[in-house]
């Protein structure tokens, strides 16, 4: 049976682990971390700042053991980055420590919420919509792989998506 005593919501950017995640943990009484928050106040610069001067693969190091300290903790719901199940390590530490909900949206409803953030490095491209499908291609099936729980975020609301996500916690993993 699963730790229900943690919760991780991975998914691509845009799909709402944040916003949806602090909800869900105060209608849960748990304590809300988000792993690019926690990058971004550990080192002090701001994500597109890491990714100029350490690349995609400094800021991944950076996310590997952020999780790995923040997955230790009990009584969480935690927001990972979008790339954050590209690597094993933070793969099987998910999956390990906790309940595991995919967040699923489309690219085009990505695009719609994340065009206008200049936040979001890997999207800085000249077809912002390609590019968040090429990068959904790669990481919808580690989503699906470490996840006890897919839930759409598709057009729907936070109070919506926070209520299916408390019923399914109930009936489906209890």
């Amino acid at each position: 049976m699963k730790r229900l005593n943690n919760i991780f919501l991975v998914g691509p950017m845009g799909a709402g682990k944040s916003t949806i995640g602090r909800q869900l943990a105060e209608a849960l009484s748990f304590h809300f971390e988000d792993s690019d928050h926690e990058i971004q106040r550990r080192t002090g610069v701001d994500i597109p700042t890491i990714f100029e001067y350490e690349g995609e693969e400094g800021f991944r190091k950076r996310e590997e053991q952020v999780i790995a300290d923040l997955t230790e903790q009990d009584g969480i719901v935690l927001a990972t980055g979008g790339g954050a199940v590209l690597r094993e390590t933070n793969r099987q530490r998910l999956t390990a420590r906790g309940v595991v909900i995919y967040l699923h949206c489309s690219p085009e409803q990505q695009f719609a919420r994340t065009n206008r953030d200049r936040n979001r490095p890997l999207i800085q491209t000249a077809d912002p919509l390609q590019s968040l499908r090429d990068i959904m291609e790669i990481r919808e099936p580690l989503y699906r792989q470490v996840a006890d729980l897919v839930v759409s975020t598709e057009k729907r609301g936070t109070v919506a998506v926070v209520k299916e996500i408390r019923r399914r916690l109930e009936t489906e993993l209890v």
